[in-house]
């Protein structure tokens, strides 16, 4: 059962943004507001860089609730077990956390390095990394072996990225500080390459209200923007036969379904490819706002918070064939 954030209805909803996602939502925009200004629930990734799934549900299970992640085998959602006054919230404050044994993380963000699927040896792009969590995924299905180039552009975003990738026993990751762009100037070429682009967030507006203040449209024109040339760059450096996850963690056409489209085509040489997971999702957007995007955008993958009762998320897998 969700529990309403306490001062969410006191939250003051642009006008623009209850048109716009009415529009977009339908009969369920008010479902979508009432997970989306409600509690989410915790969760973490168990890292078998350092440990495996049976040790580490063994070392839990006597204090917490651990419930698994249907899509993800290393994934549980987390409940302390104790009542009242002796519940426990603060799960990065756990032993196992500081060891690196898990990884708080939503389980909708565990689905863009499951998508992408690297193989020990790959070389792989995380073109926006920081703060680390899709790069630590990453490099536990490599097994550490192979390399990943982990680039953020923020100064203040590399500590935590390094810090986390120290924690959880990573050692086949790069760091770079870089315009994401610049990569489409290099000759290296990549095996997978993972793009989960800056957005505007309307997924995750229940871990942060103020989402929706800094909310605009102008933010989604500029943000999009933004992402078509971040992924046009890390296309550029996808080896043929390689893939490109794109990902993000907001609803907005423009920036999902309108960005993938757009790399359509403009690029006689990516197909969407389908995902599978067992997961609940929804019917990716086809036309919105009189513009419609390329038929193939119906095999990304669009979730909203009410679809799992957790962050909102967009994934499309895209492969580099040889040119048409």
């Amino acid at each position: 059962m969700i529990e309403s954030i306490p001062n969410a209805k006191d939250l003051e909803i642009k006008p623009a943004f209850e048109e716009r996602y009415r529009l977009l939502l339908g009969k369920d925009y008010d479902t979508f507001m009432k997970y989306s200004t409600s509690y989410i629930r915790k969760a973490i990734r168990v890292n078998t860089l350092k440990i495996t799934v049976p040790e580490l549900v063994k070392r839990l299970e006597d204090r917490w609730t651990l419930e698994p992640v249907p899509w993800c085998k290393e994934g549980f959602w987390i409940r302390h077990k104790g009542k009242g006054n002796e519940e426990r919230f603060d799960v990065g404050n756990l032993v196992e956390h500081m060891l690196g044994f898990i990884y708080v993380q939503d389980p909708a963000s565990m689905i863009p390095p499951l998508v992408l699927d690297p193989n020990p040896g790959d070389l792989v792009l995380d073109l926006c990394a920081a703060p680390g969590s899709k790069t630590t995924q990453l490099a536990m299905y490599m097994q550490n072996k192979g390399v990943i180039v982990a680039n953020d552009i923020k100064v203040d975003r590399l500590k935590p990225l390094g810090l986390n990738l120290q924690r959880c026993g990573v050692s086949n990751a790069i760091i770079s500080q870089m315009y994401g762009q610049r990569f489409s100037r290099m000759e290296q070429k990549f095996d997978k390459v993972l793009v989960d682009g800056p957005c505007t967030g309307t997924g995750t507006i229940r871990r942060s209200l103020k989402t929706l203040r800094m909310w605009s449209p102008n933010m989604v024109k500029k943000l999009a923007k933004e992402q078509k040339r971040l992924v046009e760059s890390g296309f550029s450096v996808l080896k043929k036969g390689g893939t490109l996850v794109y990902s993000t963690c907001t609803q907005e056409p423009e920036e999902n379904e309108g960005v993938v489209s757009w790399l359509l085509e403009k690029y006689p040489d990516a197909d969407l490819v389908d995902i599978k997971l067992n997961i609940q999702s929804s019917k990716p957007i086809l036309e919105f706002a009189g513009v419609k995007f390329d038929s193939q955008v119906s095999k990304c993958l669009r979730i909203y918070p009410q679809d799992n009762d957790s962050e909102g998320f967009f994934v499309a897998k895209i492969r580099k064939t040889e040119e048409k």
